[in-house]
């Protein structure tokens, strides 16, 4: 893959983290998370975290990607992260994953808004404006779109990076994240985020 290859495929995968708006298709692209079933030439069997088994149809525009792990070290002041979080004491938010979106994403989705790891979970891409470590984990300020959040990351929060992949890493027993749009029967998968060296995706 070249240079600007890996670049577009890394742009591409930061818009996982971007709110699911309509497009073209009559339907809203829907984020599934579950486990490779089968891979049969242009379709991959995904059985969802749910349960439900559901056939992806691939086609030359799906875009692959893994995840790369990161030590919580790597959230560092000026970093453009985007985190999944729960509601915590106080009103605080504490982080339940964590990307370090590549230097080439900055600003990718940049904002807060729901997310659905967990039910009332929330999405921020945001740029970290302060990092204050501490025995349990980190706090961080971030900032988007002129606003403030505050952030805690514990210890054992998965903290990873995106790196490209391709169809061939796609394998039976592997984790995936990934978003399709349904239309009619059919489920076409635009973005796939597989397992990696026992890495799953977190998001």
């Amino acid at each position: 893959m070249s240079s600007r290859s890996r670049l577009l495929s890394l742009i591409t995968f930061a818009l996982l983290a971007l709110p699911l708006l309509s497009q073209a298709q009559s339907a809203a692209p829907s984020r599934i998370r579950g486990t490779v079933a089968a891979v049969n030439g242009s379709d991959v069997d995904v059985t969802t975290r749910e349960g439900k088994s559901l056939k992806l149809h691939l086609s030359d525009a799906t875009r692959y990607a893994s995840v790369k792990p990161l030590d919580l070290s790597a959230i560092k002041q000026g970093s453009f992260i985007g985190t999944a979080g729960k509601p915590g004491a106080n009103g605080s938010i504490q982080a339940l994953e964590v990307v370090v979106f590549p230097e080439e994403a900055r600003g990718t989705g940049e904002g807060h808004y729901d997310w659905d790891l967990l039910p009332g979970s929330s999405m921020t891409n945001a740029t970290v404006s302060a990092v204050v470590s501490g025995s349990t984990g980190r706090d961080l300020d971030l900032v988007y779109q002129g606003k403030t959040i505050k952030i805690s990351v514990p210890k054992d929060v998965p903290v990873v990076t995106i790196v490209p992949a391709a169809l061939q890493d796609v394998k039976p027993g592997l984790a995936v994240f990934v978003v399709a749009t349904h239309v009619g029967d059919d489920w076409n998968a635009a973005r796939i985020v597989v397992e990696k060296d026992g890495v799953k995706p977190p998001m």
